[in-house]
């Protein structure tokens, strides 16, 4: 798949290796205020957008507006256990990424009169309690940014590229939009359309993978090209989460609704990486993943996917995770799609062959898709699908016969056909976010599968109608048996989900593509929409059930009610009453809280007055899914880190360690004993576990107590 924008292998943009006087050429080419667009999370240019941030606060007469999601900062600790040990850690994992200047003084409430931060997205929970953050979101779908990115008026787009090469190289320097093709083409070409002309910097940060096809960019997209030493920096890389019990409950089952030869998306974090390892041991323990679900499914497994992939899965993803190139690696995301509707069908058929072949051109002629003589444009289509060899001219094209009934008709075209398909793709996504190995495995992919794993504009993922880069039907035809899988916080009874802010209004992240891929999985006759959530949620009120009779804040209204999960099971509330969908929900909520939910529907006339709950429902509790998963964690099928860690052994104690104190800490009762605990007989302590929290050298009363409830819990 190629862009509107033919790509081609040298910048001819003016290469600027200063960071100060590449603002100041911003400065000099966009006159008055300057509202920027950069795009969400990892293709910031960091030390290019701090330059230009620092140099307009002290220009009053300047103003700044910047429009961007997840803006990404270092970890730096709440607590001053919680610093020293992340100070290490941070140092090793993130080395010399720069963090943003707006981001600190966005987080402290102190950005310059003349500077305004408006995010989309905000990173999890962040910006809770900022007024500055939560009056500036701006709250929309990822498929409708640029839309209203363009009504604020958008004059400048910063961006990191990735770089092969350089002008001195023969083949020039070429250049990818690598980890976030998703908007800026849109918004350029969007713009265009009205006429209107950001300028468009670029700078080149070589730590970021190449990634082909759609993702390379033209010569003539960036106005000004930046390098520097310090534009090639590490990249953000957040370390894998450790999996729960509860994540790898909702991962198998999630992974037991995925039908072979169909269509995936999942997210980042445990919960992703939870779906992605229970469908690897679906693919190589197929016994033992059989065993899980039905100790899981109350209902049963009877419906269920429980066989490995022949045909493997296609993802399409606005978000291509670590979990999914795990899936690519395992053989399971294998099944790759065609940028052509006849081809598409026709793989879809089983029809196709590996290789173009003159059974292809027979069957492409059938579907009436082949008409011959072949003029220019259908020459150069067939031959950006592979299909045709690019050494063959119109002139010679137009020679060869039109009726492919004869073995010596069939022979001529066998001599014209390609070696490959091209512009296939096992994966479509739209920016990727991930730890470091991630990144490493991405740099050192062979070229055939880089081809094969499409970084693309969100515009194509996320919804179904036709684009610059593929019709409706070529959408409908790839995304066959698609499973869209995305987390939330609450869901009410009724099956309306809230995923992005509290009842109060204040926003714990955005909406994102969540709602893109909720309608699409009903507007998709074989589709499901999947959300999922842990449930119950614990924190400083206690704990408290994840779903609810009602909640102040709707993300996903329950007209698109579809699949629900929860660690113990799935409701299907597709086409249900309100009856059954409000039985379905309290099926799988935590038994804790399965009484007051029968109550409240009850009194609110959508459960009948003498319903019961039935027993078999009521043993949704930790301690029971911890005794049905524990064999398979002990056998290794179940790791907490599937696919590695960057913590040490030695760190995942103290961690393990802190998170326990941490947790005790909003909840008295467990702090009471603890402190108890701490009274009695200790363990020994190693002394680089009290270094590392800098508690070997404990004098005063608090670091002398921490100390002693550190020991208690490691």
């Amino acid at each position: 798949m190629t862009s509107p924008l033919s790509p081609h292998l040298a910048s001819t943009a003016p290469l600027v290796q200063d960071l100060e006087r590449a603002v100041d050429l911003i400065l000099e080419r966009v006159p008055g205020d300057i509202v920027m667009a950069i795009p969400l999370g990892l293709g910031k240019p960091n030390p290019l957008v701090n330059a230009l941030y620092r140099r307009v606060s002290h220009l009053p007469e300047r103003r700044l507006k910047i429009f961007t999601a997840l803006s990404l900062e270092k970890p730096v600790g709440k607590s001053e256990l919680e610093q020293q040990f992340l100070g290490p850690l941070v140092e090793r994992v993130f080395a010399d990424y720069p963090d943003l200047d707006y981001v600190k003084d966005h987080r402290a409430q102190a950005l310059p009169p003349n500077i305004e931060v408006h995010e989309f997205f905000l990173k999890t929970g962040d910006y809770l309690g900022n007024p500055l953050a939560q009056q500036g979101f701006v709250c929309t779908n990822y498929s409708f940014v640029v839309r209203d990115m363009m009504s604020h008026g958008v004059n400048l787009i910063l961006q990191a590229v990735a770089c092969r090469g350089d002008e001195a190289d023969a083949g020039g320097r070429q250049l990818s939009l690598s980890c976030n093709p998703d908007l800026s083409l849109d918004l350029i070409e969007r713009l265009a359309a009205q006429g209107r002309k950001p300028l468009t910097v670029l700078m080149i940060n070589r730590q970021l993978p190449f990634m082909t096809g759609p993702a390379v960019v033209p010569a003539g997209l960036a106005d000004l090209l930046v390098e520097t030493p310090a534009t090639s920096h590490q990249l953000f890389a957040p370390p894998n989460a450790a999996i729960g019990w509860a994540d790898y409950a909702i991962g198998l089952h999630a992974a037991s609704l995925v039908k072979d030869g169909g269509t995936l998306q999942i997210g980042i974090g445990s919960l992703g990486d939870a779906i992605a390892q229970a469908l690897i041991v679906r693919q190589t323990r197929p016994a033992a993943f059989r065993q899980m679900l039905a100790g899981l499914a109350l209902e049963g497994i009877a419906t269920r996917e429980l066989a490995p992939f022949e045909q493997g899965l296609y993802g399409c993803s606005e978000m291509f995770v670590n979990g999914l190139l795990q899936l690519i690696r395992a053989g399971i995301v294998k099944r790759r799609v065609f940028q052509d509707e006849a081809l598409q069908t026709l793989a879809l058929e089983g029809a196709l062959s590996e290789t173009p072949s003159v059974g292809t051109l027979l069957a492409l002629q059938t579907l009436g898709a082949l008409p011959l003589p072949l003029d220019a444009p259908a020459l150069r289509h067939w031959q950006s699908q592979g299909l045709l060899s690019e050494t063959l001219t119109l002139e010679a094209a137009r020679t060869l016969p039109t009726e492919l009934g004869s073995s010596e008709t069939l022979q001529a075209w066998s001599a014209v056909l390609g070696t490959s398909w091209r512009q296939t793709a096992l994966l479509h996504g739209g920016f990727f976010l991930g730890p470091r190995d991630f990144y490493q495995t991405l740099r050192e992919l062979d070229e055939p599968l880089r081809e094969q794993i499409a970084m693309t504009r969100i515009g194509y993922i996320n919804e179904l109608y036709g684009d610059a880069l593929g019709s409706e039907r070529l959408k409908r035809l790839q995304r066959r048996d698609a499973r869209f899988m995305n987390t939330t916080m609450k869901m009410t009874l009724l099956g309306a989900a809230g995923s992005d802010a509290l009842e109060s209004g204040q926003v714990v992240s955005g909406v994102g593509g969540q709602y893109n891929f909720v309608a699409m999985g009903h507007a998709l006759p074989d589709a499901r929409s999947i959300l999922m959530l842990r449930a119950t949620h614990d924190n400083h009120h206690g704990l408290t059930s994840s779903i609810v009779w009602n909640y102040g804040n709707v993300t996903i209204p329950r007209h698109l009610r579809d699949i629900v999960i929860t660690e113990y099971g799935v409701a299907d509330l597709r086409g249900r009453t309100d009856t059954e969908v409000v039985q379905a929900l309290i099926r799988i909520a935590d038994s804790r809280f399965q009484d007051e939910l029968v109550r409240e529907a009850q009194a609110h006339g959508k459960l009948a007055a003498d319903w019961q709950l039935p027993d078999a429902w009521r043993c949704n509790r930790p301690e029971a899914l911890r005794e049905l998963l524990r064999p398979w964690r002990n056998e290794g099928l179940l790791p907490d880190f599937p696919f590695g860690t960057d913590l040490t052994e030695d760190e995942l104690k103290i961690v393990r360690a802190l998170k326990k104190l941490k947790h005790a800490s909003t909840h008295p009762v467990e702090l009471v004993g603890l402190v108890l605990r701490s009274l009695q007989g200790l363990p020994e302590v190693p002394e680089a576990y009290l270094e590392r929290l800098g508690l070997d050298q404990a004098h005063s009363f608090k670091q002398l107590f921490l100390k002693r409830l550190f020991a208690a819990n490691l």
